[in-house]
């Protein structure tokens, strides 16, 4: 057996690394806001060092979080090694808003937060604690974390892991952590030598497999196999460059709403679809106001949304990295009935739902899983150019309870999305305790408006309200 310990990264993983860079910092974060309760100290501050203490106390579930990068030999191929010099004070840092402390200042702390890359030296992560929130009674918390790490649902586990569903002020001391040593370069040079002989065999295996799987009239492989050659087509379609498909820049605005979760489903049952169908439209006119109001002609534009798509088994629930693929969506920008918006997304969703586009998509990412480190590096630097979509909106469903961070309860959180070149704008949405939340991302420089797009997202979704509410009432509305 060997002395050494080392976990290597997925392809997908691996890719997040190599699209980093100056101008697009790959990690996903989040912006929490909690009542201060028992973590408010007598002078009105937060007690930090309670939060450090309980988060350390919590690290041995997720040990990722304890992990940084080590890189192999000639190829430079990243694998995860413990970090024998970890310290949960640089990770947890503290920090507070200038009065009044209001929302606006918050917004604008959280985005300078988010520009900045994060230090490949140590585990890619970083959770900032902010004080000094207009009233003196709540407090946020920016947490980044790089997308080699989690995907937007196992991000979600994390916060089973920190937040508990009953408040509560005590916890156990943190276990003994004692980290694995790390192979040196020669001892990782050779385990990797003796991974890649090994590939053609398991290769000859998987195929082997697959042969018996597409001989068995039950199998889902011939489907997924389809879906496979429709992921491939769509990924070479083009689709029309508009003012959020430009060059991006390092430098991040961050904007949010929020909506009750009842009345998205309210529209959901009227207007048929589901709560993801009913975000799409949402989103369809949000984009189409916004573009309007720019002079630009919706009625010419080609305008697709990558929707990422959990294709985590029951049992990876809890486990760190990415266990996702895709969507392609066609937004109908030209049409201005909202229930035809909605019924044409449905029918969308219902072809892809049945196509298993997204089984496809994740075949795809396990095809190209052996590509070569050099060979990544060129395609991860080529893609961004050739996006066959103009926007990511993910949709996290997140617990339908109250959470607690010892006794203090998490109110909202807002999600943020990394972008890359030519997508200068990300929407995360995140269910949680009867809240639907918007998180927002745009380049600095490319959306000087986003806050107007945030109000076309709720206008857009009251014209849908409207639409989902019957005649009469709308008619007593209007007299009243």
């Amino acid at each position: 057996m060997p002395r050494y310990a080392y976990d290597r990264l997925s392809f997908l993983d691996h890719s997040f690394l190599r699209l980093e860079s100056q101008t697009q910092p790959m990690h996903v974060a989040g912006v929490g806001i909690y009542e201060a309760g028992p973590l408010r100290k007598p002078d009105g501050g937060i007690d930090i060092d309670r939060i450090r203490a309980y988060l350390a106390s919590r690290l041995h579930y997720i040990p990722r979080y304890r992990q940084k990068l080590a890189f192999t030999p000639l190829e430079g191929s990243p694998v995860w090694v413990d970090d024998q010099h970890f310290n949960i004070q640089y990770h947890v840092r503290h920090s507070a808003l200038p009065r009044p402390g209001d929302e606006r200042q918050l917004k604008r702390l959280s985005a300078r937060i988010m520009s900045q890359q994060l230090d490949r030296a140590r585990p890619l992560w970083e959770m900032w604690v902010v004080e000094g929130l207009e009233g003196g009674d709540r407090f946020a918390i920016i947490a980044k974390v790089h997308h080699a790490m989690v995907d937007g649902v196992s991000s979600v586990d994390l916060l089973a892991v920190m937040l508990s569903p009953e408040p509560t002020t005590t916890f156990e001391p943190a276990p003994r952590w004692i980290p694995r040593p790390a192979p040196t370069p020669f001892e990782l040079l050779g385990a990797e030598a003796r991974r890649r002989l090994k590939a053609p065999v398991e290769a000859a295996l998987d195929l082997r497999h697959a042969i018996e799987r597409l001989e068995d009239p039950g199998s889902d492989l011939r489907s997924a196999l389809r879906a496979t050659a429709g992921s491939v087509s769509g990924m070479v379609r083009h689709v029309s460059t508009t003012p959020l498909n430009q060059p991006i820049g390092p430098h991040r605005r961050f904007d949010w709403t929020v909506m009750p979760l009842a009345e998205v489903k309210a529209v959901r049952h009227a207007l048929g679809g589901s709560v993801n169908d009913v975000v799409l439209a949402t989103v369809t006119g949000a984009v189409r106001r916004f573009f309007e109001g720019r002079g630009v002609n919706v009625d010419t534009l080609d305008f697709r949304v990558m929707a990422p798509v959990s294709v985590r088994a029951p049992d990876e629930r809890g486990t760190l990295g990415n266990r996702v693929s895709a969507w392609m969506v066609d937004l109908p920008l030209a049409e201005r009935d909202p229930r035809r918006v909605i019924a044409r997304i449905r029918e969308t969703t219902e072809k892809l739902k049945a196509s298993k586009d997204a089984m496809g998509a994740e075949m795809l990412t396990k095809a190209v899983s052996w590509t070569p480190s050099t060979l990544l590096s060129i395609g991860a630097r080529l893609m961004p150019r050739a996006f066959p979509f103009n926007l990511v909106v993910t949709n996290v469903p997140g617990p339908q309870v109250p959470l607690y961070l010892l006794g203090a309860r998490m109110l909202e959180n807002y999600g943020m999305v990394p972008l890359t070149d030519y997508l200068g704008l990300g929407i995360v949405l995140f269910s949680y305790d009867g809240k639907l939340t918007w998180g927002f991302n745009a380049d600095w420089d490319l959306l000087p408006d986003l806050h107007d797009f945030v109000i076309a997202t709720t206008d857009s979704f009251a014209e849908l309200r409207r639409a989902a509410q019957p005649a009469t009432v709308v008619g007593h509305h209007a007299g009243g």
